[in-house]
């Protein structure tokens, strides 16, 4: 069976399982082990309200070494007090007596409903059940996948390779989310592992880069959540040179780690609840960087834009309206788009386009809105998916 899991990489265990957070019996606690330390980079939600868990694994994420990551879903651990903290804490220490490790070492996520305490009882015995079940093999990997899990129909996994000098490096992530991803610096809960050496300063550069251009370019419907937290470890085993340079070995581990993070990226739109087709939203022609990002971000939330895409319906003036109304600077004589290959809008007009074909383009998978600004040299580019009626009944139902 071929392992396209976070035990893919050398180094790492995982397991996954039920341990009665969900009642609906779905797998609810994860457990990511590198018995051997691993570097450590995480990027956390800037919300200001954030999860105990957030509060928690900030201060750890600092540590030296890293030996576990613990998580659990159907529970957030936000908006719980004092309690909230000492429960995450407690995970933590639980976790470290079973590995023998110090509980600053273990890095700590919480998913699920907000403003409920966990039952700490319970997840104290998942964690103990989960420290008997980790695992090299693909079914621990999917198993933890499986256990971040919250209003996502499937798992989301990723795998890359690459040849350094002449070691293999192997670099795998999870995520999960759907719902409330509006992020900045993060996006719901991702996890990477990678057998990679490599310093930590610059294992942080690459992951803050990879987030930056893959997870934090993906709007579901611009909310973010209070428990946004993306995690990568790297284990050093693959016997590479350790990479302590911005090099070609660097640039190339980067490159990969990108690839990896955008796949997971789009691997979560398409899954948006309710969610089965997606958008990539490119800005040309910007006066600055600012207003290229801001213009595609803009687009990408736009719910009358989701809702003409989940019509099918080739509805240039929601892109046009979305574009005019972000505040971004813009030559409206100059100002464009496209449909996929097909111009819909021209310097400031509307020309004569197949329409039919324009709605085929918008109803597959994933397709590309291209707009033209028209004063100056900037791009960017923002990832969103259709809004539907599932979206609504499935957020409206989340509590119960």
């Amino acid at each position: 069976m071929t392992n396209n899991t976070l035990t893919s990489p050398n180094g790492f265990l995982a397991a996954g399982l039920h341990c009665g957070i969900k009642s609906s019996g779905n797998f609810d606690i994860g457990l990511i082990v590198c018995p051997a330390g691993a570097k450590a980079a995480a990027m956390f939600t800037t919300n200001k309200i954030t999860s105990a868990a957030v509060t928690i694994c900030k201060k750890h994420a600092a540590s030296d070494k890293i030996y576990a990551v613990v998580v659990n879903s159907g529970n957030a651990n936000a908006c719980t007090g004092t309690q909230g903290i000492r429960d995450a804490i407690t995970m933590c220490r639980q976790v470290a007596c079973r590995i023998e490790v110090q509980p600053h070492q273990v890095l700590v996520a919480s998913t699920g409903i907000i403003g409920h305490k966990l039952p700490i009882k319970t997840v104290l015995a998942g964690i103990n059940a989960a420290a008997k079940k980790l695992s090299a093999t693909p079914q621990a990997g999917m198993n933890f996948s499986r256990a971040i899990m919250t209003t996502d129909t499937r798992p989301k996994t990723a795998i890359r390779q690459i040849t350094l000098g002449n070691k293999k490096i192997t670099i795998a992530g999870t995520t999960k989310g759907a719902g409330m991803i509006g992020p900045n610096m993060a996006t719901t809960l991702c996890f990477v592992t990678t057998d990679a050496a490599i310093s930590r300063p610059l294992l942080v550069r690459a992951w803050q880069n990879a987030i930056g251009l893959s997870l934090n370019r993906l709007t579901v419907d611009g909310h973010q959540s209070t428990n946004d937290t993306a995690i990568i470890l790297s284990s050093g085993l693959a016997g590479n040179k350790s990479i302590t340079k911005q090099n070609i070995d660097y640039k190339n581990f980067s490159a990969a780690l990108l690839e990896l993070c955008s796949d997971l990226a789009q691997q979560m739109a398409l899954d948006a609840e309710g969610s089965r087709r997606m958008f990539t939203v490119v800005v040309e022609g910007a006066a600055t960087r600012d207003d290229a990002a801001a213009a595609a971000r803009a687009v990408a939330d736009y719910d009358l834009v989701k809702c003409a895409v989940h019509g099918g319906d080739p509805n240039w003036g929601r892109i046009i309206c979305a574009v005019g109304s972000c505040g971004v600077k813009l030559n409206p004589d100059k100002l464009s788009c496209k449909i996929g290959d097909i111009v819909v809008f021209k310097n400031g007009r509307p020309i004569q386009f197949d329409a039919r074909r324009a709605g085929k383009i918008i109803s597959s998978k994933h397709h590309i809105i291209t707009v033209g600004l028209g004063c100056g040299k900037y791009c960017d580019f923002c990832h969103g998916c259709e809004l539907g009626k599932d979206y609504v009944t499935i957020n409206a139902d989340y509590h119960t």
